[in-house]
């Protein structure tokens, strides 16, 4: 197939900047392999050249079935699953030597794998983006069900109801319902925005929406407080509704909606902080995370509902300063499940130090980054709104995991995008990507490619045309 000149120098990009995140990812595990063992396992290369496979077979689907993709968003997703296993997999060896227990990495890799086989499908069966906008009312249908389905057959973990058990297998339905649903929102906003453009009524200079077009606002507010109070998923509702909002703003640009919208977010979180005893526990062990460490003059125990975790995940901070203690030589593993959750970002804290999670959070809002830019190149509304609600969804759910770990905001139990251990958050968040590759690649196509010339698309000229109705007139 014959691309233009910059497609191919995008590809060319795209494989050197893969080269490099592999090259990073490779010095960060041998550093934390000699920080902990002195030496490399007897596998190491193996595994360095199976994970290189993966990268670069993926690569080589984007270089055939999406010649224009924006370069950098590929190798960001690479960086950052790798430095997610290499965490993960330093993790596990301190709790091996500690609890004993087994290594979460092999699954990891698996589902890395997995994830890697359906963004490899995604990319070859998606002929274009907008087949998406087909199966509109369907996705809606499914990813509500799906939605509410923790609250009825879900089991309860850590207090929250997210997962739903299938035998040995369990599944968060919140990770992928969350990229449906954005698709939807893209086709419904693109179909109604001139209805919810319009203006009502003006309060303290905000022009705000007409009461007659509240109903879509309303049932994803109901949605996303059913998801709050009944599978007490403060971080899934937080990133349902906030998408919908940005991407309401997107296609009306009313800062009315915004307004209304903030409120409303704010008024339920308040309620269900208030009324839900799990929410509530984690307001607590917000306000003061030092309650674990107190006892109850009368039990002689701590308060009810207190942990420790974000005491500790404020201890590894701080024990990291600046510049990090060294791959391997930080003590977050004391932190019980630091590796099997979202609390994985302490550990960066601790042993890359804040320079570490400035990294890493400039890594996210560049992909971030690049999703608003495949927006506003886009030509078409419904990819406009899809790649600017995935780019919302993906600096919300970035958002309201670091501001828990490091106690801005109360902890809500989602997933660190690709560095927390999780199959269906690893799976969830490669679909993105491929359905940001799919966007970028519309986008760079319509950019670099040669416009028609109207003479050659033309299959009757314009005399022929005048040529024509004047015979017409004669004979008639």
């Amino acid at each position: 197939m014959d691309v233009a000149p910059g497609a191919k120098r995008k590809r060319n990009l795209e494989l050197f900047l893969l080269l490099f995140a592999i090259i990073v990812c490779v010095f960060a595990d041998v550093n934390a392999e000699l920080g902990l063992n002195g030496k490399l396992p007897s596998g190491f290369v193996l595994q360095v050249v199976g994970l290189s496979l993966m990268a670069v077979v993926s690569h080589l689907i984007v270089r055939r079935w999406a010649p224009y993709a924006d370069p950098l968003i590929l190798p960001l997703a690479v960086v950052l699953t790798g430095l997610g296993l290499v965490m993960i997999h330093r993790l596990d060896i301190s709790y091996a030597k500690v609890y004993n227990s087994t290594p979460a990495v092999p699954n990891q890799v698996m589902w890395t794998g997995i994830a890697i086989v359906i963004f490899g499908g995604m990319i070859v069966l998606i002929k274009h983006h907008r087949q998406l906008s087909r199966y509109t009312y369907l996705l809606m249908a499914v990813s509500l069900i799906a939605l509410v389905a923790p609250a009825f057959f879900g089991g309860d973990v850590y207090g929250a109801r997210r997962w739903i058990r299938l035998g040995p297998l369990s599944f968060q339905p919140g990770e992928f319902t969350k990229l449906a649903i954005i698709v939807f929102f893209a086709s419904y906003l693109m179909a109604n925005r001139d209805a919810l453009a319009l203006v009502g009524r003006k309060f303290m200079g905000i022009a705000l929406p007409r009461g007659r077009n509240m109903g879509p606002i309303l049932v994803v507010w109901a949605v996303s407080l059913v998801v709050l109070v009944f599978e007490s998923d403060l971080g899934t509702s937080l990133i349902f509704f906030g998408a919908f909002i940005i991407m309401l703003y997107v296609a009306t640009e009313r800062t009315g909606w915004v307004v209304l919208g903030a409120v409303m977010a704010v008024g339920g979180a308040v309620a269900a902080g208030t009324l839900v005893t799990h929410v509530t526990y984690r307001v607590n062990n917000w306000l003061d995370p030092m309650a674990a460490y107190t006892t109850n003059p009368v039990t002689g125990k701590p308060p009810l509902g207190s942990s420790p975790q974000l005491a500790e995940s404020l201890f590894s901070l701080a024990h990291g300063g600046l510049l990090g203690t060294g791959l391997g030589r930080g003590d977050s593993w004391l932190i019980g499940f630091a590796g099997r959750s979202d609390w994985i970002l302490a550990t960066v804290g601790e042993e890359l130090g804040t320079a570490g999670i400035m990294v890493v959070l400039v890594l996210y809002l560049v992909m971030a980054q690049r999703g608003l830019r495949t927006a506003v190149r886009l030509t078409d509304p419904f990819g406009k709104l899809l790649a600017a609600g995935l780019a919302a969804a993906l600096v919300l759910q970035v958002f309201v995991v670091t501001g828990g770990v490091i106690g801005l905001i109360p902890q809500t139990g989602k997933a660190l995008p690709f560095l927390a251990q999780g199959g269906s958050s690893t799976v969830a968040n490669w679909v993105m990507v491929a359905l940001l590759i799919k966007l970028s690649d519309a986008s760079g196509r319509a950019e670099l490619e040669p416009k028609p010339d109207p003479a050659e698309t033309l299959t009757i000229s314009a005399e022929e045309i005048a040529r024509a109705r004047a015979e017409l007139e004669q004979s008639g």
